[in-house]
């Protein structure tokens, strides 16, 4: 009877623990900093991977990428124990993506990611569209062309001496004209006496 009962407990237990046996072979993520998910405003240094079991360095491949498919994986990943890390270098605020593929004991590779949001990127350095001030520097005339002097419009005036002479000329002039005038009218005068006496 206890046999009986032994036997049949055992081929209850054996189908339930041999599918088990393969699917243990197969390694596979259990966590992650960030979390899958997580929004972060300050960027981690580093990104860790943790799995169910060591991973092998040379069947273990890690990437990260940044919004536009930037990369931002700052160097090669190091290996402790159960947990991957890989050097973070963030860009602009986004999504970023963390993609795996590890190698399992059964040799089959396992890859997977992991998802998180920065919320606060670098910012991006301005780009110099700031002309520095010009000033119009003064123009200067090429060699051998004639340069414009002011010029006055109002005439120079005349020195008053110059005047005074005019004046005493116009004068002098009047009085010769005058004595010729009178000698012509008192000529006149004896030649009608002289006429009328005889």
């Amino acid at each position: 009877m206890a046999r009986g009962l032994l036997v049949l407990g055992l081929a209850a237990v054996v189908p339930v623990l041999l599918p088990a046996a393969p699917a243990a072979a197969h390694n596979s993520l259990t966590g992650s900093d960030p979390k899958n998910g997580a929004r972060v405003a300050t960027a981690p240094k580093r990104i860790e991977l943790r799995f169910l079991a060591s991973p092998a360095p040379a069947t273990t491949k890690i990437t990260v990428t940044g919004p536009d498919n930037v990369p931002a994986t700052g160097g090669a990943p190091t290996f402790a124990g159960n947990r991957v890390s890989v050097p973070f270098t963030p860009g602009a605020a986004g999504l970023y993506i963390v993609a795996y593929r590890i190698g399992s004991a059964d040799g089959h590779p396992v890859s997977g990611e992991v998802r998180f949001t920065l919320t606060t990127g670098t910012a991006a350095a301005p780009p110099s569209t700031t002309a520095a001030p010009t000033t119009a520097a003064p123009t200067t005339a090429a060699p051998g062309t004639p340069t414009a002097s002011p010029t006055t419009s109002a005439a120079s005036p005349a020195p008053a001496a110059d005047e005074a002479d005019d004046d005493g000329g116009t004068g002098w002039l009047w009085a010769i004209g005058a004595a010729v005038v009178l000698v012509a009218l008192g000529g006149g005068l004896l030649l009608r006496r002289r006429s009328a006496r005889g």
